[in-house]
C-alpha cells in the first residue's frame, strides 16, 4: 500500500483503540495527544476526512469526534497482522479450570463461563454433534435384581445415563453377558450406525435374556439419537446490559435472538475448521436482529474432526484482538480435552 494509505490505516487503528476503550467519539486532537502518529493535527484531520469519505469512520450526531463503522472494523480486523497470544499464566489458568471438569456437560459449562469472563461478552458453545461421535463403551450396572443402569460413553466424552426397569430379575452373570453383547455390537461404531444395530440385538440374545435386551434397547436408542434441545450452552448474557448504549434501541432484539437456538446455531455455522477464527461484524450477520453485534466464532475438535462451534457475541465496539485470542485458546483446550489428548 502507498504510504498515505498506511498512515490513514494507522489513524483508523488509533480511532478503533480509543473508541473501544473509552466509548467516546474520537477527535483529531485526542489522537495526536494519545498516539505517536508522527504527523501534525492538520494531517490527521485530512486523513480522518478521507477515512470518513471512504466509509471507514462516521460522525455520530453533532459530536466533533468520529467512531468506526462496520466497514472500518472490518478493515481493522482483516489487517490484524498477529494476535497477541495469551500469557503463560492465562493459558495455565484456562487449562487448570477446564481440567477440573468431571464430564462433557461440565467441560462445556466451564468453557462458556470462562469465555464470558475472559471477553466480558456473551459466550456460546455447541454440543459436539453426535453424528461425528462413536460409541466408546456401554456400561451395564445392576441397581437391584430387576433394575439396571445403562451408561453410554462416546469418544467425545459424552456420558449418558439411563435406568431400565426389567419386569424380571437378572443374575450377575446375565448382566455380564448383556454388557459383553452390547459392547461387541456397538463399540467403535458411529452413533447413527449403532442406533441402526440396536434393533438386531434382541434377536441375537439367548432366549432367557431376550425380553430384558428388548427393554434395554428401547431405552438405549434414546441415547443414540440427536437431542436438538441440548445443542447449546450460553453464558454471560448479562454482559450485554453493561453497555446499553452499544445497542441503540436493539438490545431487546439481540437478547430475544440469543434465546432462539436456531439463530445462534447459524452464527456458529461459519466455524467449520478447528482453529480457524471467523469474525462477522454488524451488517455481515445474516439475522436482522443481530446487526448491531459482532460474532467471533471458531470450530473446536482435533485436526481431522470438527466436533462443534463456539464463540462470543458482543457489540461491534469490542476488543477484537483480545477476544480472538481468548476464543482461540479456549477452543484449543476444549478440543484437546474432548479428543482425549
Amino acid at each position: 500500500m502507498a504510504s498515505a494509505d498506511e498512515r490513514r490505516f494507522e489513524v483508523l487503528r488509533a480511532i478503533v483503540a480509543d473508541y473501544v476503550s473509552n466509548q467516546e467519539p474520537v477527535g483529531s486532537k485526542a489522537l495526536v495527544d494519545r498516539h505517536d502518529l508522527g504527523v501534525s493535527s492538520a494531517t490527521v484531520r485530512n486523513d480522518m476526512a478521507a477515512l470518513e469519505e471512504d466509509g471507514y469512520i462516521t460522525q455520530p450526531h453533532t459530536s466533533a469526534g468520529r467512531i468506526p463503522t462496520d466497514k472500518g472494523y472490518r478493515l481493522f480486523v482483516d489487517r490484524l497482522s498477529e494476535i497477541k497470544p495469551l500469557s503463560a499464566a492465562e493459558r495455565r489458568a484456562i487449562r487448570n479450570f477446564l481440567d477440573g471438569a468431571i464430564d462433557l456437560d461440565d467441560v462445556l459449562r466451564r468453557s462458556v463461563r470462562l469465555l464470558a469472563q475472559l471477553t466480558r461478552q456473551v459466550a456460546v458453545i455447541q454440543y459436539p454433534t453426535l453424528t461425528n461421535s462413536t460409541v466408546r463403551h456401554v456400561e451395564v450396572v445392576s441397581l437391584t435384581p430387576a433394575r439396571l443402569m445403562l451408561v453410554l460413553i462416546t469418544d467425545t466424552g459424552r456420558v449418558d445415563q439411563r435406568t431400565v426397569d426389567l419386569g424380571d430379575v437378572v443374575t450377575d452373570d446375565g448382566v455380564a453377558r448383556l454388557r459383553e453383547q452390547l459392547n461387541n455390537t456397538l463399540s467403535g461404531k458411529r452413533l447413527a450406525d449403532a442406533a441402526a444395530k440396536v434393533s438386531e440385538l434382541p434377536e441375537q440374545s439367548p432366549g432367557e435374556l431376550r425380553d430384558i435386551m428388548t427393554r434395554i434397547c428401547t431405552v438405549l436408542v434414546e441415547s443414540l439419537v440427536e437431542h436438538p434441545e441440548e445443542r447449546l450452552v450460553l453464558g454471560g448474557t448479562a454482559n450485554l446490559t453493561r453497555n446499553v448504549a452499544d445497542f441503540p434501541g436493539s438490545l431487546r432484539q439481540v437478547l430475544e435472538a440469543l434465546e432462539e437456538q436456531v439463530v445462534v446455531l447459524k452464527l456458529l455455522a461459519a466455524a467449520r475448521n478447528p482453529g480457524a477464527v471467523t469474525v462477522r461484524i454488524g451488517e455481515e450477520n445474516e439475522d436482522e436482529q443481530m446487526r448491531s453485534t459482532s460474532v467471533v466464532s471458531i470450530g473446536y475438535g482435533s485436526d481431522d474432526l470438527l466436533l462443534g462451534g463456539m464463540g462470543v457475541v458482543g457489540p461491534t465496539r469490542m476488543d477484537y484482538p483480545g477476544t480472538i485470542a481468548a476464543v482461540r485458546a479456549v477452543a484449543n483446550y476444549v478440543g484437546q480435552i474432548l479428543s482425549g489428548r
